[in-house]
């Protein structure tokens, strides 16, 4: 039994004790690597620090009898009691803190196989050392609650163990017999628990959105079904937590990230010993209501922003590390001499870190696609790309019927359409050396050649007239321009373009006629109900 005194008035006048509390995940991190492990718990922790003489007079409480108690120990309720026994308990243990870290009144011992010794003996002179400290300076502890030699211990709500950190599972047990909430004061209750362990669940912000709607001020409270679905999933989420890898300083790191319309996610990950990949640490949020307006090329490198501030404490000064995009713009996103001043402000940060991008498709960016792409952060709207494709009209046949006719006049077109209407071995080593490497990227659609692009000055100014003068189009500004373009066609520099249009221009061309053909090829990328077609240049 603990006895604590109201020590009101006299915290009120106490200076409060400029002392950090350690942190739960450097302690976790000190044991990457550590296979044999112990927890000692420190008896009658306050109870082991003395007061200072002139300083016993202070902690009187009067009791049931009259009379006045003095502690001539720190009790509890004193406003620097906490830091004081920690700070106490760090410096007299420091000579250990690389095996033997320490949380308040929590002695842990970790151990790896080192210079031909087992874990085991590392692990008992650990130990020794450890005891032969306490020992020096009157810790004592309590027997009772001491785990020796473990393959994993509980640690400050998880479990730790030579195979990574997992949820503790009683306070997993505890979630899932949580009732149904009924007001917003058990919804913060349950939410606080469920956002310690966060860290273990894949888009746990994707999973809670339902739940969030109802703190918002004024909002009123109404458990729907999807609040019920939200609340499950989390319980769910946190059951299927998966085993995380201990970040280990001496392995490069990389990261994921994604970016939806409604959500950015990434993923810290490392490959163990064995060579598999894992996950450190995963983190998601919704995109606030300005950010869903972002260009699609801003959102992905708001995602990377996001990843970089997460993981800093990981990431700066680590070492260089690989950053993943399903975007594959933003390899060289820092080379465009074109950028907004948003644009400039983040690069200033991405200076900071020795990293890479590499290009890595969505479908094999399933950690983090996954993260951003969770259906319950999507607003409760139309999907926006089905808007931005079927309010914009098929492209004229006439259009087509040029590109097809363009043909005639290229050469290398001519070669890739004979090839891709009829590949064989025969036929590819007939093409010119330098269509070979990539002749097998392309096909044949309806007449068209899918995949190449070929330069026209001509017809890009009429695909982007398209786009922001036809009756469909609306007159959109340049970065809406730029997004519904990219949507649907690729070419380089596209953004430079349609920066520096000029359909005044465009328009006069148009009325006085062209004699120029149009050679190009289209890329077809999604098929809409309807008739339908998006396709790129």
């Amino acid at each position: 039994m603990a006895i604590v005194h109201a020590y009101n008035k006299l915290n009120d006048t106490t200076i409060p004790a400029q002392t950090p509390i350690p942190r739960k995940y450097v302690i976790i991190d000190s044991m990457t690597k550590s296979t044999i492990y112990s927890a000692l718990d420190l008896r009658d922790g306050f109870y082991q620090i003395l007061m200072r003489e002139s300083d016993i007079a202070l902690t009187a409480v009067s009791t049931p009898s009259g009379m006045l108690l003095e502690w001539i120990v720190m009790p509890q309720g004193l406003k620097n009691a906490p830091a004081t026994f920690n700070r106490c308990v760090t410096h007299l243990l420091r000579s250990g803190r690389d095996f033997a870290p320490s949380y308040f009144d929590d002695g842990l011992v970790h151990s790896p196989a080192v210079n031909g010794k087992t874990d085991v003996e590392v692990h008992k002179e650990h130990l020794r050392k450890l005891l032969g400290l306490m020992r020096k300076h009157n810790l004592y502890a309590n027997l009772k609650r001491c785990t020796f030699g473990a393959s994993q211990i509980p640690i400050l709500g998880c479990v730790v163990g030579k195979n990574g950190v997992r949820p503790d599972p009683e306070k997993i047990r505890v979630i899932n017999e949580w009732p149904t909430l009924s007001n917003v004061k058990e919804l913060r209750q349950f939410l606080g628990l469920a956002t310690y362990l966060c860290k273990y669940v894949e888009n746990y912000a994707g999973k809670i959105r339902p739940l969030l709607q109802l703190l918002k001020n004024e909002a009123e409270w109404k458990w729907a079904a999807e609040c019920q679905q939200a609340f499950d999933a989390v319980k769910q989420g946190l059951t299927e937590a998966p085993i995380l890898a201990v970040a280990d300083q001496d392995r490069p790191f990389h990261v994921v990230c994604d970016a939806s319309d409604f959500a950015i996610g990434c993923a810290l990950m490392q490959h163990d010993h064995e060579g598999r990949d894992r996950v450190v640490y995963y983190q998601s949020r919704q995109l606030k209501p300005a950010e869903r307006n972002y260009p699609v090329h801003d959102k992905e490198l708001l995602a990377r922003k996001y990843a970089l501030a997460k993981f800093r404490v990981y990431l700066l000064g680590s070492g260089p590390f690989v950053v993943y995009t399903d975007h594959a713009s933003l390899r060289t996103a820092v080379k465009s001499p074109h950028i907004s001043q948003r644009m400039a402000r983040w690069l200033s940060l991405f200076a900071e870190y020795d990293f890479r991008v590499e290009y890595k498709p969505g479908r094999l960016n399933v950690v983090a696609d996954a993260l951003s792409r969770r259906p319950d952060y999507a607003v409760k709207t139309a999907d926006t790309n089905r808007i931005g494709v079927e309010s914009v009209s098929a492209p004229s046949s006439s259009l087509i019927d040029g590109v097809k006719a363009a043909y005639a006049c290229d050469a290398d077109v001519k070669q890739l359409l004979s090839y891709a209407s009829a590949p064989s071995d025969e036929a590819h080593g007939k093409l010119a050396p330098h269509l070979r490497a990539r002749a097998h990227r392309y096909r044949v659609h309806e007449g068209l050649l899918l995949y190449s692009a070929v330069d026209d000055y001509d017809l890009r100014m009429r695909i982007m007239y398209e786009y922001h003068d036809a009756s469909t189009a609306g007159h959109p500004g340049r970065e809406k321009t730029y997004v519904l373009l990219t949507r649907d066609f690729y070419w380089n520099h596209q953004y430079k373009w349609v920066r520096k249009l000029r359909f005044n221009h465009f328009r006069h061309r148009r009325s006085v006629g062209s004699s120029s053909l149009w050679t190009l090829s289209l890329v077809f990328r999604l098929t809409v109900s309807g008739g339908l077609v998006s396709w790129s240049l």
